[in-house]
């Protein structure tokens, strides 16, 4: 817990919680008016449980994606510092010591290890994980303001770190470090899918992970285009260039089937997992810094800028759907 409880409220384990929830359907069942205890029984909610229903209610409402992102955020930040204490009983100070916590890095365990099959691998902190973490709790919260458990929202109105304005230098002469750097280390023993998929992410201004888990049944030749199933914004067609296709073409197997990764790895995803290592000898060779994976596709948005296209277009190419993100690229 990050603050004393509120000395009115007696918080409940959730054992303790399923018990009284007994009760009041015993209650019910003898025509006792329940409207009391059902109340009682909600304000006893704790934050773990609200989270539970959260994750459970978005099943086939909110992208897998995101509720594993979400569902990651909830079992490695919010329950360890706020899991048993009563949602009733949280204040705007409780907000601000969550976030101040989350950020200083207090539930990262100092000796875990690296668990390549957990989303995010290790726990961490930091500006950027605390406010996106006290966002989507405050979203949760949400649920607990329209029951009636809360008044309003405590983390609604609390000040969050800024995104870092950074955003990464282009140049072509930068791209063209990199494309020496790349056919350098392809004499060596860097991974090809990487090198490869760090192309593609050059060419096309794909996201990471969409490039990555990119099946070759989504390339669509004869359309030129790549035809997602399901990305940040739902399904897209996103167009690509003759080039693109040339290069895949470069190393596609003889008998490559439709649902073969592009960029295919050993771990049991199926496709390659490794790409920042990759990214990191890349970019050390070729003496840029500061430069992560998305930044290639920052630089992608740069480059077509650079020779003239439209916003609107670069927004098809990118896939963005709302107004304004791509003027920020």
């Amino acid at each position: 817990s990050t603050s004393a409880p509120h000395p009115t409220l007696k918080i409940l384990t959730p054992e303790q919680a399923r018990t009284k929830a007994i009760k009041l359907r015993a209650s019910i069942s003898d025509g006792a008016d329940p409207s009391g205890e059902r109340k009682e029984a909600r304000n006893a909610i704790t934050v773990a449980e609200l989270c539970d229903e959260y994750l459970a209610a978005g099943h086939n409402r909110i992208k897998a994606s995101t509720l594993a992102m979400d569902k990651s955020r909830i079992e490695r930040h919010v329950k360890p510092l706020l899991g048993l204490r009563a949602v009733a009983s949280l204040t705007p100070k409780d907000m601000e010591n969550f976030l101040r916590d989350v950020i200083a890095g207090k539930t990262a365990p100092k000796d875990q290890k690296k668990d390549t099959r957990a989303r995010g691998g290790q726990t961490t902190g930091g500006a950027g994980v605390g406010s996106r973490t006290l966002g989507m709790l405050g979203t949760i919260l949400e649920r607990a303001v329209r029951d009636g458990v809360l008044e309003r929202n405590p983390a609604r109105g609390i000040a969050r770190p800024k995104d870092n304005p950074y955003r990464p230098p282009f140049s072509f002469d930068a791209i063209a470090d990199v494309g020496r750097a790349l056919r350098a280390l392809e004499t060596e023993s860097e991974n090809k899918a990487g090198l490869r998929a760090i192309r593609f992410l050059l060419l096309t201004g794909t996201r990471r992970m969409e490039a990555l888990t990119l099946k070759r049944s989504v390339v669509d030749r004869k359309a030129q285009c790549l035809r997602f199933e399901d990305t940040k914004s739902g399904v897209q067609f996103r167009p690509i260039g003759r080039s693109v296709l040339e290069y895949l073409a470069t190393f596609e197997p003889e008998h490559a089937k439709p649902d073969d990764y592009v960029f295919s790895g050993t771990s049991k995803e199926g496709y390659f997992v490794g790409l920042p290592k990759v990214w990191a000898r890349v970019a050390k060779r070729a003496g840029i810094n500061g430069i992560t994976i998305h930044g290639l596709r920052h630089w992608f948005a740069s480059a077509a800028t650079a020779m003239n296209y439209s916003e609107l277009t670069i927004a098809g190419l990118l896939g963005h759907k709302v107004k304004g993100v791509t003027a920020r690229y």
